[in-house]
């Protein structure tokens, strides 16, 4: 895997909308692309061409565009396509943010390209735009048994998992600037040597 990769243009979160789904586990790309809104000063708007809540903020000078589809998860595909497609963004351009039951809370990893892992969003958005963009992995920990994965990931986490995951994305933060700028060896060095 190449490390030195394309600046990035476009971060999407995923999730589910709707109050109800704002706090669950599954929303986990939602929270960072808030946190990043926050961070540079985005505002979130519906955009009905984007399926989804958009904001264009600048990180480290360069144009990014933040997206929150409304889609719901097993149809992300149509909102991240329609934002790379209007804005001529490719593929490798993109940051896919997302939950990861296969790390555990505090746990995140930056990965280029691969398959969707069980991950419903991901699964629909491999299709809608290919698979080799750059994904922030945010590790919320796994039930125990495949069965359960559903429920446990529109549901909460515990305190002390909700602490962990808030600090992995405090960390991820510190990185995304070298992560735009396409500098994902040092994004990953630090990120994934942290403790």
């Amino acid at each position: 895997m190449s490390k030195a990769v394309q600046p990035i243009r476009a971060i999407v979160g995923l999730g589910n909308p709707g109050a109800q789904y704002e706090q669950t586990l599954h929303n986990a790309g939602f929270w960072f692309v808030d946190r990043l809104a926050r961070r540079y000063g985005g505002q979130f708007r519906a955009e009905g061409k984007f399926f989804g809540e958009a904001c264009k903020v600048q990180i480290r000078g360069r144009d990014v565009w933040l997206l929150k589809p409304a889609t719901f998860m097993n149809r992300s595909g149509r909102a991240v396509s329609a934002l790379l497609n209007f804005y001529k963004i490719g593929v490798a351009e993109l940051l896919v943010v997302h939950d990861e039951i296969d790390l555990p809370p505090g746990d995140i990893r930056l990965k280029v390209g691969g398959g969707h892992g069980g991950h419903n969003g991901l699964r629909d958005t491999i299709p809608a735009v290919g698979k080799d963009f750059v994904r922030l992995r945010v590790g919320v920990g796994h039930p125990g048994h495949k069965d359960r994965v559903a429920d446990y990931v529109l549901g909460r986490a515990s305190k002390a998992d909700q602490e962990a995951i808030d600090a992995s994305l405090d960390r991820a933060e510190e990185v995304i600037e070298d992560v735009v700028a396409g500098d994902l060896a040092i994004a990953m060095n630090r990120l994934h040597s942290a403790p």
